[in-house]
């Protein structure tokens, strides 16, 4: 719900969700979901606030730490970070970015706590937010230049990780003219989530600066706008 913009009933769902809450852990994990959603409402502070706060609750022991304490701890710092990055708070960002990175170094791997791909954590998922804050920032030199460090094309197709990684650096290539290398990023995402690219105003957005930059559309950047419903 979150995902396809039903706000209210997502807010709604995650407030019951939230108090059902078997722990802190799988309470930290709605508590994620809900920044996310405060974040695509634009609501910053309030998203900053609540990650930070709930951060400093589960903090767990490194030296003791489970996978799943880990998890639900790197992903409220990433949320800290993209709130950060968003309000024009690149400092504090940078610092919870950092923090993500130690408890990611500790698992050692990407984990994903009871097969939930909403909470994979590990190396890439901060390797791939940290891109994401480089386009956000305004720097396609870097977002680009960090993921050709990222083994992207052997992550699973997932509307919070890979697929918007894919839709930043398309956004990168699309800002430095590269329109038929940022076609061809689009590809990969509606080869695995075809679904996933209509709902997306992110994607819209990136096809309406690739289509103003050419003379001519070329078939694939047709379809493409088809499938996200931009007339051309």
């Amino acid at each position: 719900m979150t995902q396809t913009r039903q706000f209210d009933a997502a807010d709604l769902a995650l407030e019951r969700a939230l108090d059902d809450a078997a722990d802190r852990v799988q309470g930290a994990a709605t508590v994620s979901v809900q920044c996310w959603l405060l974040l695509r409402r634009g609501r910053l502070a309030e998203a900053r606030a609540l990650a930070v706060e709930w951060a400093d609750e589960v903090e767990p022991r490194m030296s003791r730490a489970t996978p799943t304490e880990l998890s639900a701890w790197g992903w409220l710092l990433l949320r800290v970070s993209a709130a950060a990055i968003r309000d024009n708070r690149p400092g504090e960002a940078g610092d919870a970015l950092r923090l993500a990175r130690s408890a990611a170094v500790a698992l050692g791997e990407e984990c994903t706590p009871e097969g939930d791909f909403l909470r994979t954590f590990g190396p890439v998922t901060v390797a791939l937010k940290r891109t994401e804050n480089a386009m956000v920032a305004g720097r396609p030199d870097e977002v680009l230049s960090l993921a050709a460090k990222i083994p992207a094309d052997s992550l699973k197709p997932t509307s919070n990780n890979r697929n918007r990684h894919l839709l930043d650096v398309a956004g990168a290539q699309t800002q430095l003219r590269q329109y038929a290398e940022a076609v061809d990023t689009f590809n990969k995402i509606r080869a695995g989530s075809p679904q996933w690219l209509p709902n997306q105003r992110y994607a819209r957005d990136i096809l309406v600066r690739i289509v103003s930059g050419r003379r001519t559309l070329t078939p694939e950047m047709r379809e493409l706008a088809d499938l996200v419903h931009l007339p051309v």
